[in-house]
Protein backbone atom coordinates (compact mmCIF):
# COMPACT_ATOMS: atom_id res chain seq x y z
CA UNK A 1 0.00 0.00 0.00
CA UNK A 2 2.79 2.31 1.01
CA UNK A 3 5.08 1.54 -2.26
CA UNK A 4 1.29 2.47 -4.05
CA UNK A 5 0.86 6.09 -2.38
CA UNK A 6 4.64 6.80 -3.21
CA UNK A 7 4.18 5.78 -6.63
CA UNK A 8 1.18 8.12 -7.04
CA UNK A 9 2.34 10.62 -4.94
CA UNK A 10 5.11 10.98 -7.79
CA UNK A 11 2.95 10.61 -10.48
CA UNK A 12 0.85 13.02 -8.85
CA UNK A 13 4.46 15.79 -8.24
CA UNK A 14 5.66 15.48 -11.77
CA UNK A 15 2.35 15.65 -13.46
CA UNK A 16 2.22 19.36 -11.86
CA UNK A 17 5.99 19.22 -12.85
CA UNK A 18 5.56 19.31 -16.52
CA UNK A 19 2.16 20.97 -16.00
CA UNK A 20 3.72 24.16 -14.62
CA UNK A 21 6.76 23.88 -17.49
CA UNK A 22 3.94 23.68 -20.16
CA UNK A 23 2.84 26.48 -19.00
CA UNK A 24 5.40 28.96 -18.64
CA UNK A 25 6.50 27.70 -22.31
CA UNK A 26 3.46 28.97 -24.08
CA UNK A 27 4.06 32.31 -23.34
CA UNK A 28 7.13 31.48 -25.23
CA UNK A 29 7.38 32.73 -28.76
CA UNK A 30 5.80 30.14 -30.55
CA UNK A 31 9.32 30.19 -33.34
CA UNK A 32 11.15 30.57 -30.40
CA UNK A 33 10.09 27.71 -28.58
CA UNK A 34 10.00 25.57 -31.57
CA UNK A 35 13.97 26.39 -31.77
CA UNK A 36 14.53 25.04 -28.01
CA UNK A 37 12.28 21.80 -29.13
CA UNK A 38 14.69 21.22 -31.85
CA UNK A 39 17.98 21.99 -29.45
CA UNK A 40 16.68 19.36 -26.78
CA UNK A 41 17.00 16.52 -29.49
CA UNK A 42 21.16 17.73 -30.16
CA UNK A 43 22.46 16.89 -26.30
CA UNK A 44 23.81 14.14 -27.84
CA UNK A 45 26.16 15.84 -29.99
CA UNK A 46 27.75 17.16 -26.75
CA UNK A 47 31.18 15.49 -25.73
CA UNK A 48 31.31 13.58 -22.27
CA UNK A 49 34.05 16.03 -20.96
CA UNK A 50 32.10 18.95 -22.33
CA UNK A 51 29.47 17.40 -20.42
CA UNK A 52 31.10 16.83 -17.53
CA UNK A 53 31.86 20.98 -16.89
CA UNK A 54 28.13 21.55 -17.25
CA UNK A 55 27.23 19.15 -14.67
CA UNK A 56 29.32 21.06 -12.43
CA UNK A 57 27.36 24.01 -13.68
CA UNK A 58 24.02 22.55 -12.96
CA UNK A 59 25.20 21.31 -9.54
CA UNK A 60 26.09 25.11 -8.68
CA UNK A 61 23.06 26.28 -9.75
CA UNK A 62 21.02 23.33 -7.41
CA UNK A 63 23.04 24.35 -4.59
CA UNK A 64 22.49 28.21 -5.29
CA UNK A 65 18.74 28.11 -5.20
CA UNK A 66 19.03 26.16 -1.99
CA UNK A 67 21.06 28.22 -0.04
CA UNK A 68 20.23 31.69 -1.39
CA UNK A 69 16.72 30.65 -3.12
CA UNK A 70 18.01 32.53 -6.08
CA UNK A 71 21.45 31.67 -8.69
CA UNK A 72 23.35 34.29 -10.32
CA UNK A 73 25.38 33.38 -13.27
CA UNK A 74 27.77 35.57 -15.31
CA UNK A 75 28.94 35.01 -18.74
CA UNK A 76 32.84 36.56 -19.28
CA UNK A 77 34.20 36.80 -22.57
CA UNK A 78 36.95 39.63 -23.35
CA UNK A 79 34.70 42.22 -25.17
CA UNK A 80 31.52 41.22 -23.86
CA UNK A 81 30.21 41.54 -27.42
CA UNK A 82 29.10 37.86 -28.99
CA UNK A 83 29.65 34.77 -27.17
CA UNK A 84 29.10 35.98 -23.59
CA UNK A 85 26.11 37.44 -24.47
CA UNK A 86 24.94 34.64 -26.41
CA UNK A 87 25.25 33.06 -22.75
CA UNK A 88 23.43 35.69 -21.06
CA UNK A 89 20.21 35.17 -23.47
CA UNK A 90 20.13 31.68 -23.27
CA UNK A 91 20.63 30.89 -19.79
CA UNK A 92 17.52 33.09 -19.19
CA UNK A 93 16.09 31.59 -21.96
CA UNK A 94 16.34 28.28 -20.64
CA UNK A 95 15.00 28.83 -16.94
CA UNK A 96 11.62 30.09 -18.61
CA UNK A 97 11.87 27.32 -20.69
CA UNK A 98 11.88 24.73 -18.12
CA UNK A 99 10.16 26.88 -15.66
CA UNK A 100 13.04 27.30 -13.00
CA UNK A 101 12.12 30.72 -11.21
CA UNK A 102 15.08 33.00 -9.50
CA UNK A 103 17.88 32.13 -12.17
CA UNK A 104 19.55 35.99 -13.01
CA UNK A 105 21.71 36.04 -15.65
CA UNK A 106 24.35 38.64 -16.22
CA UNK A 107 27.60 39.17 -19.21
CA UNK A 108 30.86 41.68 -18.95
CA UNK A 109 33.85 41.52 -20.20
CA UNK A 110 37.68 42.60 -19.46
CA UNK A 111 37.31 45.52 -21.88
CA UNK A 112 34.20 47.44 -22.99
CA UNK A 113 33.04 47.45 -27.18
CA UNK A 114 29.46 47.26 -28.23
CA UNK A 115 27.10 43.81 -28.20
CA UNK A 116 27.61 43.28 -31.81
CA UNK A 117 25.00 43.85 -34.39
CA UNK A 118 25.78 40.34 -35.67
CA UNK A 119 25.06 39.13 -32.33
CA UNK A 120 21.39 40.59 -32.90
CA UNK A 121 21.21 39.59 -35.66
CA UNK A 122 21.78 35.65 -34.77
CA UNK A 123 19.18 35.85 -31.54
CA UNK A 124 16.64 37.44 -34.13
CA UNK A 125 16.84 34.94 -36.41
CA UNK A 126 16.36 32.47 -34.20
CA UNK A 127 12.86 34.16 -32.96
CA UNK A 128 13.58 36.70 -30.23
CA UNK A 129 11.82 40.07 -30.40
CA UNK A 130 14.50 42.66 -29.70
CA UNK A 131 14.35 46.27 -29.95
CA UNK A 132 17.52 49.05 -29.61
CA UNK A 133 16.66 51.41 -26.83
CA UNK A 134 19.75 53.94 -27.53
CA UNK A 135 22.09 54.76 -29.81
CA UNK A 136 26.03 55.36 -29.78
CA UNK A 137 29.24 53.09 -29.71
CA UNK A 138 27.81 51.09 -27.09
CA UNK A 139 24.06 51.11 -27.84
CA UNK A 140 21.29 48.82 -25.44
CA UNK A 141 19.31 46.24 -26.69
CA UNK A 142 16.19 44.50 -25.14
CA UNK A 143 15.33 41.14 -25.56
CA UNK A 144 12.26 39.45 -25.38
CA UNK A 145 12.07 35.39 -24.62
CA UNK A 146 7.95 35.39 -24.04
CA UNK A 147 4.89 37.80 -23.61
CA UNK A 148 5.23 39.40 -20.42
CA UNK A 149 6.86 42.77 -19.48
CA UNK A 150 10.45 41.78 -18.93
CA UNK A 151 13.62 42.10 -21.59
CA UNK A 152 17.09 40.72 -21.42
CA UNK A 153 19.16 44.04 -21.78
CA UNK A 154 22.28 43.50 -23.77
CA UNK A 155 25.18 46.27 -23.96
CA UNK A 156 29.13 45.73 -23.51
CA UNK A 157 30.48 46.32 -20.08
CA UNK A 158 33.07 45.21 -17.94
CA UNK A 159 32.37 42.28 -15.67
CA UNK A 160 32.83 44.35 -12.40
CA UNK A 161 30.00 47.21 -14.07
CA UNK A 162 27.69 48.69 -11.45
CA UNK A 163 25.10 46.59 -13.23
CA UNK A 164 26.68 43.25 -12.20
CA UNK A 165 26.69 41.25 -8.67
CA UNK A 166 29.43 41.56 -6.62
CA UNK A 167 28.73 38.33 -4.92
CA UNK A 168 27.38 35.06 -4.79
CA UNK A 169 27.50 34.69 -8.67
CA UNK A 170 29.30 32.21 -10.94
CA UNK A 171 31.23 32.94 -13.34
CA UNK A 172 31.14 31.06 -16.75
CA UNK A 173 34.30 31.89 -18.98
CA UNK A 174 33.55 31.44 -22.19
CA UNK A 175 36.32 32.81 -24.57
CA UNK A 176 40.12 31.39 -23.62
CA UNK A 177 41.33 34.90 -23.83
CA UNK A 178 39.57 35.74 -20.66
CA UNK A 179 39.84 32.67 -19.07
CA UNK A 180 44.14 33.56 -18.84
CA UNK A 181 44.07 36.97 -18.52
CA UNK A 182 41.28 36.47 -15.45
CA UNK A 183 42.49 33.49 -13.21
CA UNK A 184 40.36 35.08 -10.67
CA UNK A 185 36.96 36.63 -10.53
CA UNK A 186 36.50 39.00 -7.52
CA UNK A 187 33.53 38.19 -5.88
CA UNK A 188 32.55 34.82 -7.96
CA UNK A 189 31.46 31.85 -5.77
CA UNK A 190 32.94 29.17 -8.49
CA UNK A 191 34.53 30.18 -11.56
CA UNK A 192 33.51 27.92 -14.62
CA UNK A 193 36.19 27.47 -18.10
CA UNK A 194 33.69 27.07 -21.17
CA UNK A 195 35.04 28.41 -23.54
CA UNK A 196 33.76 29.00 -27.04
CA UNK A 197 35.34 29.76 -30.67
CA UNK A 198 34.99 33.05 -31.69
CA UNK A 199 32.69 34.07 -34.53
CA UNK A 200 34.42 37.19 -35.28
CA UNK A 201 36.73 35.53 -36.85
CA UNK A 202 34.64 35.04 -39.70
CA UNK A 203 33.32 38.75 -39.91
CA UNK A 204 32.73 40.18 -43.19
CA UNK A 205 33.16 36.79 -44.73
CA UNK A 206 30.33 34.78 -46.94
CA UNK A 207 30.28 32.10 -44.13
CA UNK A 208 29.61 35.30 -41.24
CA UNK A 209 25.74 34.25 -40.96
CA UNK A 210 26.06 31.00 -40.97
CA UNK A 211 29.31 30.36 -37.94
CA UNK A 212 27.47 33.11 -35.92
CA UNK A 213 24.42 30.90 -36.04
CA UNK A 214 26.59 27.90 -35.35
CA UNK A 215 27.94 29.73 -32.45
CA UNK A 216 24.28 31.02 -31.19
CA UNK A 217 23.10 27.37 -31.67
CA UNK A 218 26.17 25.65 -29.92
CA UNK A 219 25.67 27.70 -26.59
CA UNK A 220 21.88 27.62 -26.81
CA UNK A 221 22.57 23.29 -27.12
CA UNK A 222 24.95 23.60 -23.87
CA UNK A 223 22.73 25.97 -21.83
CA UNK A 224 19.58 24.31 -22.06
CA UNK A 225 21.69 20.78 -21.51
CA UNK A 226 22.50 22.65 -17.67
Amino acid sequence: MRSILLSITLVLFLTLVFAMQSSTQNNINPKLKAYCNAIEKEFNQIGNERKNTLNEVAVYINNSLKTNNKCQLMFICTHNSRRSQFGQVWAATAAKYYGIKNIHTFSGGIEVTACNYRTISALNRVGFDISKTTEGDNPKYEVKIDDTDSAVVLFSKLYGSDSNPKNKFAAIMVCGDADEKCPLVFGAEERFSLPYKDPKAFDDSDKEPVKYDERCQQIAREVLYI
